[in-house]
């Protein structure tokens, strides 16, 4: 028997596809940048190319503990004669001979009028007579000058974020400062007199407020600068004095409840009066209403007060917006087909992104299986997943052993 449709699907709710491609033409790249230490550079967005001044590796250097020596010195020669060493910042400083060779280490120099180096696994030492099984070819296990990048050469582009590999290699060219975008500002804040901190009594009909912790910490994820506002009470002037404070100081304005049709509040009255929003409707679950707009010069986005739906919609909407912001190219997230692990529920009508735990069976096949309960209210299944099973608009209930479309978390839910 099919399954019935969604009851919260409408012909007019908006494809989370559709709602992202929208959304990215509506925002730009900060134009400012600013110079960096490189020890602070980690998770910053460079604004420029960056070419080395060095050659890399700067000077031919052994890829082997071993021994190193004349390629054709191995023709018809029994052994060669040791007459030194070469280690890692203490090079050799004698004068290469005929039917020689020296001692050398992993990294050290590799002196001119030598060429190869043998491991020295496939050596025998007798006092000074060095026998070398032959090696393959000549300048085996030699790193030559500059055969990674010469100067000139280009090792990061724009638009690279700097992790830990990137540091690296920064530093392996010297670049002791780098000019990147300057840091997104975000503040976020949420509104009901329902809300209490955290270590105070609740009262009856008050809730903590989990979702201002959920939102910071995936803004430190984001690599922003991020300003907590706090609760602010439901009074509508304490919400326009926060909605301008915000926006007259930060690039993206969040904020998390308040955009639902059915909502008795000031929010969307403040918003209406103080800039220009719209309140979408998305066939996404959860997740379905979300708010986008400016504020000032600020863009504005509005999650849904449900904490799975506000990290869902951060997820899938805001998250592109804030690597766009900053300068980084959208890279498609990671997608693959896992099999289902038990039924699933589900009605046509919106994207479903069901939180799910990935692993490999026995048989090295990729499986999955939900974290229970996937009620948007239920904050621990986003704590027990490693990914989002994502069920098709169309798609209805999914039988034991499908083969179902995974997407492992990334870098901001991880």
């Amino acid at each position: 028997m099919p399954s019935k449709a969604d009851p919260c699907s409408r012909p007019s709710l908006m494809h989370p596809d559709e709602a992202i491609a929208l959304l990215l033409k509506q925002v730009n790249t900060v134009d400012d940048s600013e110079v960096v230490q490189l020890s602070h550079a980690l998770g910053r967005v460079l604004a420029e190319d960056l070419a080395s001044s060095i050659d890399l590796p700067p000077f031919n250097n052994s890829a082997m503990d071993g021994y190193a020596f004349r390629f054709d010195d191995l023709a018809g020669n029994e052994s060669l004669t040791l007459i030194g060493q070469s280690f890692a910042g203490h090079p050799f400083e004698g004068v290469p001979k005929a039917n020689t060779c020296i001692r050398i280490m992993t990294g050290a120099p590799v002196p001119d009028g030598y060429d190869t180096v043998q491991m020295q696994e496939k050596v025998e030492a007798k006092e000074n007579s060095i026998f070398i099984e032959a090696p393959k070819a000549k300048g085996a296990n030699v790193r030559y000058r500059g055969e990674e990048v010469k100067p000139g050469g280009k090792v990061l582009v724009s638009g690279t974020q700097i992790g830990a590999a990137e540091m690296g290699v920064l530093a392996t060219i010297g670049a002791s400062q780098l000019r990147v975008t300057r840091q997104i500002k975000v503040a976020f804040f949420s509104t009901g007199d329902e809300l209490r901190p955290i270590g105070t009594e609740l009262a009856p009909g008050q809730i903590y407020d989990s979702n201002r912790y959920s939102i910071q910490g995936l803004l430190s994820r984001a690599n922003v600068e991020w300003i907590d506002m706090g609760v602010i009470e439901d009074d509508p002037e304490a919400i326009r004095h926060a909605f301008r404070n915000a926006s007259a100081n930060a690039d993206m304005v969040l904020t998390s409840g308040g955009v639902s049709v059915g909502d008795a509040d000031y929010t969307k009255q403040i918003l209406d009066e103080e800039g220009e929003v719209t309140f979408w409707k998305l066939a996404i679950k959860p997740g379905k209403p979300f708010a986008f707009g400016h504020l000032g010069k600020a863009i504005f986005c509005g999650l849904p007060g449900n904490p799975v739906s506000s990290m869902v919609t951060f997820y899938k909407l805001v998250w592109p917006l804030l690597n766009k912001m900053q300068g980084l190219p959208q890279v498609k997230p990671l997608q693959l087909k896992a099999k289902l692990k038990g039924n699933l529920r589900k009605f046509p009508g919106r994207v479903e992104y069901q939180r799910g735990i990935l692993s490999t069976n026995e048989n090295d096949e990729a499986e999955v299986s939900i974290t229970g309960s996937q009620g948007s209210g239920m904050l621990t299944s986003m704590s027990l997943a490693n990914c989002f099973v994502i069920l098709s608009q169309e798609q209805g209930d999914t039988a034991d052993g499908t083969m179902v479309t995974v997407e492992p978390f990334n870098s901001v839910l991880c």
